[in-house]
């Protein structure tokens, strides 16, 4: 068989292919291959132009903006940051959330000067870039990211809701709160009814059912709203405001800034955190997206964070001088890209290009829009950005004051003064938290609980120690640490409380209260190795042996306990499942009693206690159907050799649970295979007759003994090098030969046969905790080794 040669999962998509050394999303080597367009990106970018288009003009709108502007902030977004940007797939243009930023700019200095302010921003952006801080903008807590979007939609809803009526926005909603009565009273019909139409078609159109409702959902519902309402405007006669598109040779570009040089800088630095936190956080959820479309994988690698700022300042900087809006990543847009089944930045760009056509081509056709319609479409945008599902996930997490004062602070203050409040709420309730320790403790069942809840500080010492002393003297005690942090003050109390306890005659269990749960512990000044006493597995060794030199000698084993210490190990250890995972699990595994089990795959491996099938496949209940024997053996069926153990779990497996695949896995250093190597073969059909029960089970891997030894050499090389030893060998020959012994079974014949059935081979080498996955043809005999699955560490 061939030489095999490792595939890294994750892999970047040839676009983001680079050699081992040069920077992210450099270019590859050698000669650069002829563009080509992928279908998938054509009609992606058709659908993200359709939502873009109306969407531009009513952002452009609602800032009051000239409305090319919309449309020059949409092309430069698609083309520069598709072109230049990390993220391949996000879609960056005019967003909801500089809105309200740019209609003050705009109302402040003017709108040249605010071009200029874009400039700077973008200047700013580029030198963020530069000094690769991307990831620092996602340290920002998402309660005041929520909060700041859920004030600007506030805004932007008020705002448009009085051309919606008919009538004029004020600067600022305290403002248009109070002009709203009279605006109520005095209502403009046309505009109203075109309102109205808009946002109907606007919610009923994604949720036409059938058939039908699945092919005209193919269109996007604001072209729908959009298109719907200037058309009936139009066929009725309706007299109202409509698009206005001065001629490009009058449109306005970028002059120097005209202001006060501190009013200015905090301008761009506005512009600058609204763009840069929307668009990265804008890159991370897109990854997501990705993540969840399999025919992206290998195709799309994750976002350079750090390029696509680069490529945010790059857009703002051409759009600003071009007369444009300020630029981010939009999420409409974005998430329309992946669902209509994009695969690279070639839509991205394609999107920005029917822009230009557009602003050129169609302007007689743009000009017969209403700006009512307009106005309710940012409307509703602006509704949907104060999400529910925001608001019960900061609940969850106890941070609903962050977003709360943020949201307030942003609708009535500005958007910098109403992050800042959150900023300072957020460090106020972190400190709080740091603070404040509860800790009780109770008696259940002649058990003392001590729970602590909180971070254990020296603040918390005093009270720590007087609960613990409230313990008596010889009982069992189960402490339990409910946080994620422990200073060296708090730990010496406890370790020294633990010691005294114990040696009057008690037992100590320290434990988290939630799995996975980590207390950050002080390093021993010593560098001896200091495990925490809650640590999951009892026989991790972290006093290697002393010679008399005082060196360590890592080949002493350790000593072996008696039969009552593993027989406590055991009882903690249910007792700790009981305690920490029972209710976790508890819910999906009364789920499994109630359906049956449902796996999808038959994991045959090896009974030795190294491996941990739920861990070196992240599996959990009711995934695997396990069947563990010593050297992972398939016998042949038949009444001589057979086994009826085996068989009975195989065609169980593959007849009554439907199973899709069948994993053979073996493993280093197996000592069914050292047996194997070392015994000597008996006679021809005496096998049976072996002296003991283990013998005459390895009788079933003789043949992958014969296998080896007939083998010309002509294997494959474990992830690109020789077996290290015999014993290696005959394991992975071993897996392939159990393979063959598979087919042989009815069951598992019949079912590769229909194409209803797979089969795997694994190889894991203890030592280095890495699974080697050999593939290959079902009909094959022989399967090739053709790529490593690293473990997570």
């Amino acid at each position: 068989m061939s030489a095999c040669v490792p595939a890294r999962t994750g892999s970047a998509s040839p676009e983001h292919v680079h050699p081992p050394h040069s920077p992210p999303h450099s270019p590859p080597d050698g000669p650069r291959r002829r563009f080509r367009v992928d279908g998938a990106d054509v009609s992606a970018s058709i659908a993200v132009f359709l939502i873009a288009l109306p969407l531009s003009l009513g952002i452009a709108l609602a800032t009051g903006a000239p409305l090319q502007a919309g449309l020059v902030a949409a092309a430069v977004g698609g083309i520069v940051v598709g072109w230049i940007g990390g993220c391949p797939l996000q879609v960056s243009g005019p967003a909801a959330g500089l809105t309200v930023v740019t209609a003050d700019l705009i109302q402040q200095y003017g709108w040249r000067t605010t071009c200029a302010i874009t400039v700077l921003a973008g200047i700013a952006q580029l030198g963020l870039g530069c000094l690769r801080v991307a990831r620092t903008a996602l340290a920002v807590s998402p309660a005041i990211v929520h909060g700041m979007l859920a004030g600007i939609g506030v805004t932007i809803a008020v705002a448009q809701l009085h051309i919606v009526l008919g009538g004029t926005p004020q600067s600022a909603v305290p403002d248009n709160l109070r002009a709203l009565p009279a605006q109520l009273a005095n209502l403009h019909a046309a505009d109203v009814w075109v309102s109205a139409l808009t946002l109907g078609l606007l919610l009923l159109w994604p949720r036409v059912p059938g058939r039908i409702g699945q092919l005209m959902r193919t269109v996007p519902a604001a072209l729908v709203a959009v298109a719907g309402a200037t058309a009936v405007a139009a066929l009725a006669g309706l007299r109202l405001p409509k698009v206005d598109l001065p001629s490009w040779n009058s449109h306005a570009l970028a002059t120097l800034p005209d202001g006060p040089v501190l009013g200015i800088a905090a301008a761009v630095l506005t512009i600058t955190l609204v763009c840069s936190v929307q668009s990265l956080l804008g890159a991370v959820a897109v990854d997501k997206l990705v993540s969840a479309r399999p025919d992206l994988t290998g195709r799309v690698g994750r976002s350079d964070l750090d390029r696509e700022l680069l490529g945010q300042g790059a857009s703002n900087i051409v759009s600003g001088a071009l007369g444009g809006l300020p630029i981010a990543g939009v999420a409409v847009r974005s998430t329309a890209n992946v669902n209509a089944g994009a695969v690279s930045r070639n839509s991205t760009m394609l999107h920005g290009g029917l822009v230009v056509i557009a602003a050129l081509l169609m302007v007689p056709v743009l000009e017969l829009i209403p700006l009512a319609s307009l106005a309710a479409l940012v409307m509703a945008v602006g509704i949907q950005m104060v999400s529910l599902n925001h608001i019960r996930t900061v609940t969850r997490h106890r941070e609903v004051m962050v977003y709360a004062v943020t949201t307030c602070g942003v609708v009535f203050f500005g958007v910098l003064e109403g992050v800042a409040l959150g900023i300072a709420v957020a460090v106020a309730v972190a400190l709080h938290r740091l603070t404040r320790t509860r800790i009780t403790h109770h008696e259940t069942e002649r058990v003392h609980h001590v729970h602590v809840r909180g971070q254990l500080t020296f603040l918390a010492v005093p009270r720590l120690s007087r609960a613990l002393h409230q313990v008596p003297q010889g009982v069992d005690v189960v402490v339990e640490l409910d946080g994620s942090f422990m200073d060296h003050a708090a730990y010496e109390t406890l370790q020294d409380w633990q010691k005294t306890h114990t040696a009057h005659g008690g037992a100590v269990d320290i434990t988290g209260r939630r799995p996975g749960t980590r207390i950050s512990e002080p390093a021993d000044e010593s560098g001896n190795c200091r495990c925490r006493p809650w640590t999951a597995w009892r026989n991790h060794q972290c006093e290697p042996p002393r010679t008399t030199a005082g060196t360590v000698d890592r080949t002493e084993p350790a000593e072996p306990s008696d039969g009552r210490e593993s027989g406590r190990a055991l009882a903690r250890g249910i007792s700790a499942f009981q305690r920490n995972t029972a209710p976790l699990v508890r819910g999906e595994l009364a789920r499994l009693a109630r359906e049956g089990q449902q796996p999808s795959q038959l994991f045959l491996t090896c009974a030795d206690s190294r491996l941990v099938t739920s861990m070196i496949t992240s599996s959990g209940p009711g995934d695997l159907f396990v069947v563990r024997n010593v050297g992972n053996l398939v016998p042949l069926p038949g009444a001589e050799s057979g086994d009826d153990s085996v068989a009975a779990a195989i065609e169980y497996a593959v007849d009554v649970l439907k199973v899709r695949s069948i994993t053979v896995c073996g493993h280093s250093g197996c000592g069914a295979m050292q047996a194997l190597l070392s015994s000597e073969a008996p006679e021809p059909g005496t096998e049976h007759r072996a002296h003991t029960p283990l013998k005459r089970w390895l009788r079933h891997g003789r043949p992958s003994l014969h296998r080896m030894t007939e083998d010309d050499g002509s294997w494959a090389p474990l992830a690109g090098r020789r077996p290290a030893d015999a014993i290696e060998r005959l394991g992975l020959t071993n897996v392939v030969q159990q393979l063959a012994h598979l087919r042989a079974h009815d069951s598992v014949a019949r079912a590769l046969q229909e194409g209803a059935l797979e089969l795997h081979g694994m190889y894991f080498h203890v030592g280095e905790a890495q699974a080697y996955l050999l593939t290959g043809q079902a009909d094959q005999e022989v399967f090739e080794l053709v790529r490593e699955v690293e473990l997570p560490a």
